[in-house]
């Protein structure tokens, strides 16, 4: 009896280091270019070798005071690692985080400073410079590019349409971690805090978890370069963005208990705007500003956010003839209140609908059993919203566009 107690309590101890082995926290770090891959260059100074200092001064904070977090880099040296295999490692491993570390650049005569994050998402697709197509024009270097890529050319605006976000859940945690990021590190750093903004990173594309890349600033401004060289300031970016993360953990591990210390209030007072989250690329007529609650941005003249009425139940989608009809509709973009009907947002439209969903109000045009009437449709407000696209409906229900699609045929 006495072996048979202690065989038993072997096994437990076994099955549990086990299962907790199995659920430990994985944050995946990338430190951006790297080996023949130098990124941006200016005054002397290299991007990769920046992204690598921070990430490794970041990866090291997490490693001292979150011993419970599985901390993984992408690289550690002065390697080159293509960008899908930078989100395959993150696959992989099932990491619970994904930070890409990266530094600005920008062929502008006028001096530019200050930090920013960015989520997966859109900008206007008559942009032709972005900080992604920058960072994406890495893959051109890749051997067999085309064959990874499908044949994506990082240089066409017309390229960028392809991304989606890989569900909303992850969208609305990224910007969460983004927000989170900004605000520590440019506390706690003492950077110009330019927000969070939403473009279209190759190395976001196929994360399957809450990922965002960290634009730290502008080697391309010998001041904000003399600040990311430097030692101390090195260290202190790395502390704000693992500030940051603690936190981001934190909220999603309630009973945890991580070290985190508050940032200090920043001097300037602080712009709070309403967050507005798409389910695909965003386009936005503004700079591509992912707007947020609690995240600080520099003083600019802004649009007002609209003050939205009590929240209603929102209308049906469907009319009682279509109740068991699939029915197809063009979304436009989702909010986090409900817009009123004429809103300068709705650039003219005037029979736009709506339905919640998530906790956000997403706001369609047209209704149709015909898809290509709908695709018509689509075509021609994309003037107006490159970012539109095709949703289902069976009834009440919101079902899959293709799954939709082979039905009615």
């Amino acid at each position: 009896m006495k072996r048979i107690i202690v065989f038993l309590t072997m096994l437990s101890c076994f099955v549990l280091a086990f299962a907790g082995a199995k659920h430990r926290y994985t944050l995946v770090i990338d430190a951006g270019h790297g080996g023949k891959d130098a990124g941006a260059c200016a005054f002397g100074a290299k991007e990769k070798t920046i992204n690598l200092n921070v990430a490794l001064a970041f990866g090291r904070y997490v490693e001292r005071y979150c011993p419970d977090v599985c901390v993984i880099y992408t690289r550690k040296t002065d390697v080159f690692v293509p960008l899908h295999e930078r989100a395959a490692i993150a696959n992989r491993n099932k990491a619970d985080v994904f930070i890409s570390i990266h530094t600005n650049a920008v062929a502008s005569k006028r001096p530019i400073v200050g930090m920013e994050t960015y989520t997966m998402g859109m900008r206007r697709s008559d942009e032709k410079l972005s900080a992604a197509m920058r960072e994406n024009e890495v893959v051109l270097i890749e051997k067999d590019y085309r064959q990874h890529y499908a044949g994506y050319d990082p240089r066409s605006p017309e390229s960028m349409m392809v991304f989606q976000i890989m569900n909303e859940q992850n969208m609305a945690k990224s910007v969460e971690l983004a927000s989170l990021i900004q605000r520590y590190t440019c506390a706690t750093a003492k950077r110009q805090n330019k927000g969070v903004r939403q473009d279209a990173f190759l190395v976001l594309r196929e994360t399957s978890m809450p990922a965002c890349l960290v634009e730290l600033g502008y080697i391309t401004t010998r001041s904000d370069m003399n600040y990311l060289t430097n030692a101390r300031n090195v260290d202190l970016m790395g502390k704000g963005i693992y500030q940051a993360f603690a936190a981001f953990k934190n909220g999603q591990q309630r009973s945890a208990s991580i070290p985190v210390e508050e940032p200090v209030a920043e001097e300037k007072p602080a712009v709070v705007e309403e967050l507005v989250v798409v389910e695909k690329p965003v386009v936005v007529e503004e700079p591509a500003v992912v707007e947020i609650p609690e995240v600080v941005k520099e003083p600019a003249v802004v649009e007002k956010p609209v003050v939205a009425e009590e929240p209603q139940k929102s209308k049906p989608m469907v009319n009682s003839s279509q109740q068991s009809a699939i029915v197809f509709k063009v979304q436009l973009f989702a909010s986090k209140s409900l817009i009123k009907k004429g809103d300068a947002r709705f650039r003219g439209l005037t029979d736009v609908d709506h339905y919640q969903e998530g906790g956000l109000w997403k706001y369609t045009v047209g209704s149709s059993e015909n898809y290509d009437d709908i695709n018509q449709l689509r075509r021609k407000v994309s003037a107006k919203f490159p970012q539109a696209f095709i949703i289902a409906f069976k009834g009440d229900e919101k079902i899959d566009v293709n799954k939709a699609r082979h039905r009615v045929k």
